[in-house]
């Protein structure tokens, strides 16, 4: 049952995670292809201005007027050039145009872009090429088919591994295709997604390790709770099952003598009533036990002097100390308040009396002590007798755990009192812990503030 939980949280949580990352990568990516698409096409909006103001390198003339091909564009065609030679544009390092803006005010293209400009005629036939670039006739042809195929709009495509985008302008007697290296800005898109790639998918492998750590420490309690769950009600049920049983058979009996007078079966009745007590008193003990986790915000803390409380306490107890041939000696700090319910604290202290006069060796001795230590009042109660052995002390406080379930049972023990004291110091913010030496001696301690 557990595994299937932790399985569900681990899948949930993960298609949580899972669909905000996603959410985030898509949204990271589009602003991202936005940015890059915009820069692109204003890059290549200054390209093309470039090119139709100033002819670009290699022409005689701006691109898209009427001008025959000539032998310096490195393009066969007949004719004389019109119109007059711009100045030669500087070369930058780079490989780029960079020529200075002209009386227009044109600016150059944009800088690291590699760039041409073709012109063809209304069949699509190329007329002339303006480039810097020492590229063949099959390269330009290429590159004009692309854009032929498209003529109606701007477009990208790629071409010996380079990414170009395009822009074409019509005139009267033919088009002018402008193109512009985009290789980088789209290799910015492709790694943006294999970035995401490797970081989601390391994500999800640390998401989904930590996500398992912490579930399975997140049900530990859970399980814990479970386990007290089912070992209390097997527990409980074992408790009731012996006093029903009694009850039963002493009722089997008095069934079968029911023409006796009550006065002769008073012995089976008696045992009724004992083991009728007995099932009372666990159950009141078990309504307590469930009742302290909502006792916190119903309880009323006033200040009481712990010190006569512990006092009245012993006084109640002496008679039954006394009975058992035990010595009882004492050693309290007068006129310690403490804040609290002096009902619940003397419950604490009788049932520590209690366990220590029922595990006291005969002619044994039991010994408590009230003090203040430091900035906490200390209850220590010692009595002599056979000790707790390590492996149990862990375990003393824990709801019908008893060390030896047969002597328990014939002191009238349930395994519930040191329960019930660590429920009521707990709810009073203090601690309660036992200290044991086998064979000698054991002591319980209570800190309260």
């Amino acid at each position: 049952m557990f595994q299937k939980l932790r399985n569900r949280f681990l899948l949930m949580n993960m298609i949580i995670i899972t669909i905000i990352m996603l959410v985030a990568f898509a949204a990271i990516y589009t602003i991202t292809y936005q940015n890059v698409r915009r820069d692109i096409e204003l890059n290549l909006q200054r390209v093309s201005e470039f090119y139709h103001k100033d002819g670009g390198p290699g022409r005689q003339g701006p691109l898209g007027s009427t001008s025959p091909r000539t032998s310096e564009s490195g393009v066969s065609g007949g004719g004389t050039n019109s119109g007059i030679t711009p100045p030669a544009p500087d070369m930058s390092q780079d490989g780029i145009n960079s020529s200075k803006p002209r009386s227009g005010g044109q600016n150059p293209p944009p800088e690291l872009s590699v760039s041409f400009a073709l012109q063809t005629d209304l069949e699509g036939n190329l007329l002339s090429k303006s480039s810097r670039f020492d590229m063949d006739d099959a390269f330009y042809e290429s590159a004009k088919d692309k854009a032929v195929l498209h003529p109606d709009r701007d477009g990208r495509f790629t071409l010996d591994g380079t990414r170009w985008a395009y822009t074409v302008r019509k005139g009267s007697e033919g088009s002018t295709i402008v193109y512009l290296d985009v290789t980088a800005q789209l290799k910015i898109i492709t790694n943006l997604i294999y970035t995401f790639s490797i970081v989601a998918l390391v994500m999800l492998v640390v998401i989904y390790l930590t996500s398992r750590y912490f579930a399975n420490r997140s049900i530990a309690p859970v399980r814990e709770a479970f386990d007290k769950q089912k070992r209390f009600i097997a527990d409980a049920s074992h408790e009731l099952k012996t006093p029903l049983a009694v009850i039963n058979t002493n009722a089997d009996v008095l069934l079968a003598n029911s023409e006796d007078t009550i006065l002769a079966q008073s012995k089976w009745l008696h045992h009724i009533k004992s083991e009728t007590e007995r099932m009372k008193t666990l159950t009141n003990d078990l309504l307590y036990l469930t009742q302290m986790d909502d006792a916190q915000s119903q309880m009323i803390f006033v200040p009481f002097n712990l010190s006569e409380a512990v006092e009245s306490v012993i006084l109640t107890m002496e008679a039954v100390i006394y009975e058992k041939e035990i010595a009882l000696t004492y050693e309290i700090e007068p006129d310690q308040t403490i804040m609290g319910s002096s009902e619940q604290i003397k419950q604490v202290v009788m049932i520590l009396l209690d366990n220590a006069i029922k595990y006291t060796n005969p002619q044994g001795s039991i010994h408590l002590t009230l003090n203040r230590q430091y900035n906490h009042l200390l209850l220590k109660v010692t009595n002599t007798g056979e000790g707790i052995a390590s492996e149990h002390v862990d375990r003393i406080f824990d709801r019908f755990y008893r060390i030896d379930s047969s002597r328990s049972r014939k002191h009238g023990g349930y395994g519930l009192g040191l329960a019930i004291a660590k429920s009521i110091v707990e709810q009073h913010k203090g601690k309660i812990y036992v200290k044991s030496t086998p064979k000698d001696k054991t002591s319980f301690y209570v800190q309260l503030g």
